[in-house]
């Protein structure tokens, strides 16, 4: 019998998870830890198990079940400890002694090796350590930079199992208990946009229904095909509702002159880690920073919600939509639909601090 440490990416389907808790009981093993965590291409299930098999024979029987490049790395009796509880105890030892910032994102990740990195190296992306003219080499997923402040990060790695878009944002939860308070958020209250005009940014609530409702008949059907993928201009009163459902999601209205001229919505969903952004901005508040401001606020709200990717649907031929969120540093793909991408951005690598 040995312990092990298993990871496996699985398309996000009902019955996947069980499918694999089967193919290892096949294989004598005991399941003594399971975690669930969001990637780049699909949901990695994490198991810490007690099992009498090879690893190769391991890997075939998960194979088989639908993983796919599954990781098998030895495991001690010390990583069966309680997660939540490592992580408070963790977070605990980081307020009394901040200065250890990186050996305890190294624990947290376990890590082989956590260091600080400065200058060009704490601000270039994973995958561009080339010279100049040279073509970026492919990012390295055992390697993570976290950062801290303006070119300072964390550079982390760890061999056998890549780093997910889950770990990064509890790394960047956890860089954020060593700053110091951050300003009051930007998410109410007045914002003035790049050409000199004032907006008023609020939570939407029943109050405003009428001027939600006014607001989707100023918008052209172009527009409200783009948010909603129909030209309807009414917004049916259960999406009304949903959308001031604080238990469902976040939404943000913004207003001129007593009239609601944006409205930007952060939905949850079933997806664990995973929320969805979707915006609306009548005809001529577009192209003047409003969207983009939205959009950012909500990403740091759902970065603080503990949310490790914001996902986006938009139409293909929504040009402006496609460049506010690759400004964002969203992975744009195609779907089934060709008339429809997707948009993901990471925001558990979104920490920032002030200079220091």
């Amino acid at each position: 019998m040995g312990f092990f440490r298993i990871r496996t990416t699985v398309d996000e389907r009902p019955g996947r998870l069980a499918s694999l808790a089967t193919a290892l009981a096949g294989k004598g093993g005991n399941i003594l830890g399971l975690s669930v965590q969001q990637d780049t291409d699909g949901t990695v299930d994490e198991f810490v198990t007690d099992i009498p098999a090879s690893p190769e024979a391991v890997r075939e029987a998960l194979e088989a079940a639908g993983g796919r490049r599954v990781r098998i790395v030895p495991a001690t009796a010390h990583e069966l400890t309680d997660e939540p509880t490592r992580t408070l105890l963790l977070a605990a030892r980081l307020r009394s002694t901040p200065w250890r910032l990186p050996e305890i994102l190294g624990e947290l990740l376990r890590a082989d090796d956590a260091r600080w990195v400065y200058g060009a190296m704490a601000v270039r992306p994973r995958g561009e350590d080339g010279d100049a003219g040279e073509a970026p080499e492919l990012p390295d997923p055992t390697l993570l930079v976290v950062p801290v402040a303006p070119r300072r990060s964390i550079r982390l790695r760890r061999s056998g199992l890549p780093f997910t878009l889950t770990e990064a944002a509890r790394a960047a939860a956890m860089v954020r208990l060593a700053q110091p308070p951050a300003e009051p958020s930007a998410a109410e209250g007045p914002v003035r946009l790049a050409d000199g005009a004032r907006v008023q940014v609020k939570p939407l609530t029943p109050l405003y229904r009428e001027a939600l409702r006014d607001l989707h008949e100023r918008c052209s059907p172009e527009t409200r095909r783009f948010r909603y993928f129909t030209a309807n201009p009414t917004l049916p009163p259960r999406v009304f509702d949903r959308l001031c459902d604080r238990s469902r999601g976040l939404s943000l209205v913004a207003g001129h002159d007593g009239q609601v001229v944006a409205l930007a919505t952060l939905l949850f969903t079933s997806d664990p880690g995973i929320a969805e952004l979707a915006l609306l901005v009548e005809d001529r508040w577009q192209g003047r920073g409003l969207g983009g401001h939205l959009a950012r606020t909500l990403l740091a709200r759902a970065r603080d919600l503990g949310f490790a990717e914001v996902r986006a649907t938009f139409l293909y031929d929504n040009t402006r939509m496609r460049r506010l969120l690759s400004s964002l540093g969203a992975t744009l793909t195609h779907t089934e639909d060709p008339g429809v991408m997707e948009a993901r951005i990471a925001v558990g690598v979104m920490a920032t601090a002030s200079p220091s």
